[in-house]
C-alpha cells in the first residue's frame, strides 16, 4: 500500500495511515509470517528525525497504558522504551562499533564479499556494495540490538524510496528500529523528485532480471504522480505483531496471531 498512500500526499491530503494485511513471499519462523499486520504512515513537511521523536512517544505511551510501565520485560530481557533513552546510530558506525567489522571490510566490496561468504551467507552476481553490508549488519548487529536503536543512513543502493542524504548522497535519510534483536519499524525521508525515482526504479528492475526477488518493480503511475509534485514528507511503517510480541512478552510470533501459516498435517513427520 506504500505507493498509494504516498498518491494522498500528491493529492493534498498532508497525513494519511492505514492498519493493513501484508503478505511476503518468505519464510516461516519465530519472527516471520508470510502474512502480517503493519501499521504505515505518511507525514507532509515533515523528516525522518521528526519520526524518530514520535515513535519514542508512541511506543513509551503504549508500554505504559498495555504493561503499566516504560520498563519492559522480554524473553529475560528488561528493556527500556522512556523517551530520551533510545540510541540513534549511523548505520556504517554499527558496523564497527557494534558489529565489530573493520571499515577496510565493509567499504571494500571484495573484502565485504568474502566475509559475507565466509559466515555463511549467499551473494548474488552483480549485487552492490549496499547489499553486502546490510548482510553484513544482519549477521553481526542486529542481533546485539536488544535496547531500543534507530539505524539511521543506509546505503542508497537499498533504499530505493528514500530521500537522500543531503551531505552524503551514497546514503539516505532513513532509519530501522530495532528492539529485542529484531526490526521494529522502518522509515524515511521520502523521496520525491520523479527523475531520480525513475533511475532508482530502472536500477531495481535491473537488479530483480539478475534475480533479486526482493527488488522493487517499476511504477510508471507513480513516477506520473511525482511528476506532479508531491510535497517533502516523511514515512513509516511499524510491525503490529512484533510490537504486540514485545509488549506481551511473546516469543513467537504464532502467539499474537490469529490464523498462523501452518505446514499440513503429516508434513513434519514424513
Amino acid at each position: 500500500p506504500e505507493l498509494y498512500l504516498k498518491r494522498l500526499l500528491v493529492g493534498g491530503f498532508e497525513k494519511v495511515y492505514e492498519v493493513n494485511r501484508n503478505f511476503r513471499n518468505e519464510g516461516i519462523s519465530t519472527q516471520h509470517n508470510p502474512e502480517f499486520t503493519m501499521c504505515e504512515f505518511y507525514w507532509a513537511y515533515a523528516r525522518f528525525g521528526d519520526l524518530m521523536d514520535l515513535t519514542e512517544e508512541l511506543f513509551a505511551r503504549l508500554a505504559q497504558a498495555v504493561c503499566g510501565t516504560t520498563v519492559v520485560t522480554y524473553q529475560g530481557h528488561e528493556i527500556d522504551l522512556t523517551v530520551g533513552r533510545w540510541r540513534r546510530v549511523d548505520f556504517y558506525d554499527s558496523l564497527e562499533t557494534i558489529g565489530g567489522v573493520s571499515p577496510d571490510v565493509y567499504r571494500d566490496y571484495e573484502a565485504c564479499k568474502a566475509h559475507v561468504l565466509k559466515h555463511g551467507e549467499k551473494v548474488l552476481k552483480g549485487e552492490k556494495l549496499g547489499k553486502l553490508q546490510a548482510k553484513l549488519f544482519d549477521l553481526f548487529v542486529e542481533p546485539k540490538l536488544i535496547q531500543p536503536h534507530f539505524i539511521y543512513g543506509y546505503p542508497t543502493d537499498i533504499s530505493p524510496l528514500s530521500r537522500r542524504n543531503e551531505a552524503n548522497p551514497e546514503v539516505t535519510d532513513r532509519f530501522e528500529l530495532f528492539i529485542a534483536g529484531r526490526e521494529m519499524a522502518n522509515a524515511f525521508s521520502e523521496l520525491n523528485d520523479p527523475v531520480d525515482q525513475r533511475l532508482r526504479f530502472e536500477e531495481q528492475v535491473a537488479e530483480k532480471a539478475a534475480g533479486d526477488d526482493e527488488a522493487h518493480f517499476m511504477d510508471e503511475d507513480y513516477v506520473r504522480a511525482l511528476e506532479y509534485g508531491m510535497p517533502p514528507a516523511a514515512g513509516q511503517g511499524i510491525g503490529i505483531d512484533r510490537l504486540v510480541m514485545l509488549l506481551t512478552d511473546s516469543a513467537s510470533i504464532r502467539e499474537v496471531i490469529l490464523f498462523p501459516l501452518l505446514k499440513p498435517e503429516g508434513v513434519a513427520g514424513e
